[in-house]
């Protein structure tokens, strides 16, 4: 029986970063909300408890153990796909850690979707997939694409897969390509890392690179608005999307920002090359017109996404600025 197009939304990854603010903004739109995270960097406590007429779910599972998982497919509208490796820099350190919880986990999804007959896939891709590319702003129709991480690898690969299950079984499929999104609740991530290493030793921060690397930062509310108006606004078989802001903010920027959020006494060192660790891209922005055109505009600058983002983090750890 075809799912319903008012049917509960599967969230694989629902009670990270992205996922939580997501689930939170789908319950207000009424839906049931079946949750899917294996909690490796997701937490419970970033989940709503189910309250009125709210209906929300958490299974604790892996995606590449579909029997797990399979069933809550059942009667299903859409299945939005965040769950993946959340730290690009593992990839290289351990390389089947995106093709296992990237691609294998995907086909996964995709597959239970296929057999449940759910409408609709959305999928949280990102800007890696570009590789370093030679235009700024970056559009969705730029290539060759040619990531330089395995997780940017694994996220093209999805696309891949997403895009081949929409043609041959009619799942309607969103990619979004990400810029870097921070939010209150990161465990990864510049500022994350940042705002770490100042906890262990307040006088030092060191910073990977020269501090030149300059990129565009979406706040998680504004980045779940974008995938909510892509939703509501396109209808083609494929839709592909990249979510970003029209600016950028530099590594040295942030780091002085965090330094100054922790009293401004660090000593900031710069380990020195263009890039801060094997895959990064150093200069990064995303052409937004596309999404434009469907009537969404990020609310916040990446400069303003930092500092609301900086002040967030700091007020929850009992700093003062």
């Amino acid at each position: 029986m075809p799912a319903q197009a008012d049917g509960p939304a599967v969230v694989t990854g629902g009670a990270g970063a992205i996922g939580s603010v997501l689930v939170r903004s789908l319950l207000a739109r009424g839906q049931e909300v079946r949750v899917i995270d294996n909690l490796s960097s997701g937490r419970r406590e970033h989940l709503p408890s189910a309250s009125g007429s709210q209906r929300i779910s958490l299974t604790v599972a892996d995606l590449r153990e579909p029997a797990r998982y399979a069933d809550l497919f059942r009667q299903a509208s859409a299945v939005w796909h965040l769950a993946a490796n959340s730290d690009i820099r593992r990839g290289s350190a351990d390389p089947r850690l995106d093709f296992d919880l990237g691609t294998v986990a995907t086909f996964e999804v995709l597959e239970a979707a296929r057999k449940h007959d759910v409408g609709r896939f959305l999928f949280a891709s990102s800007s890696v997939v570009y590789g370093l590319p030679s235009v700024l702003p970056t559009p969705e129709s730029y290539g060759p694409l040619l990531p330089e991480s395995l997780y940017g690898a694994g996220k093209l690969a999805a696309e891949g897969m997403a895009s081949a299950f929409a043609h041959n079984y009619g799942i309607r499929t969103y990619l979004f390509r990400f810029a870097n999104i921070i939010g209150p609740v990161m465990t990864h991530g510049v500022l994350y890392d940042f705002f770490e290493k100042l906890r262990r030793d307040p006088s030092r921060l060191e910073v990977l690179g020269d501090g030149r690397q300059s990129k565009s930062y979406l706040r998680t509310e504004d980045c779940v608005d974008g995938m909510l108006t892509a939703l509501d606004r396109a209808a083609d078989t494929v839709n592909l999307f990249n979510l970003g802001t029209t600016d950028r903010i530099s590594t040295r920027e942030i780091a002085e920002k965090v330094a100054a959020a922790h009293g401004g006494r660090a000593r900031i060192e710069y380990t020195g090359g263009e890039r801060g660790w094997t895959g990064d891209i150093p200069q990064q922005l995303l052409s937004i017109e596309k999404i434009s055109k469907l009537g969404w505009r990020p609310r916040y600058s990446s400069a303003a996404a930092v500092d609301r983002t900086i002040e967030e983090m700091a007020r929850e750890r009992g700093l003062s600025r």
